[in-house]
């Protein structure tokens, strides 16, 4: 399973949230999926009882700091798949013939 997440606070003001952002990775890293950080979430990929886990363990993490928090998931669940992180994007740069 491939799940894209993204989990912050909504009520800690306009400072930046990166403190905040950066105790769900610290999570995400001790749960030894494959993980990749970018902008505007996190990619993690691995068994589904596993990565649903994380995603809770993040939620739930950001709770006990905040009186009201967004958890936003995407997922691509596709049987037999795996290495997707990396894998999408090297297919698009093969037929673009360029690295991104």
């Amino acid at each position: 399973m491939l799940a894209e997440i993204s989990v912050f606070p909504l009520d800690k003001g306009a400072r930046g949230l990166s403190q905040f952002v950066a105790q769900s990775i610290k999570i995400i890293e001790e749960s030894g999926l494959d993980f990749e950080i970018h902008a505007m979430g996190t990619l993690i990929e691995g068994p589904s009882d596993k990565v649903f886990e994380v995603i809770q363990k993040c939620h739930d993490n950001m709770a006990l700091q905040s009186d009201r928090v967004v958890t936003q998931i995407k997922i691509d669940d596709k049987k037999g798949a795996s290495g997707t992180i990396r894998g999408k994007v090297r297919s698009v740069e093969e037929k673009l013939g360029k690295e991104f």
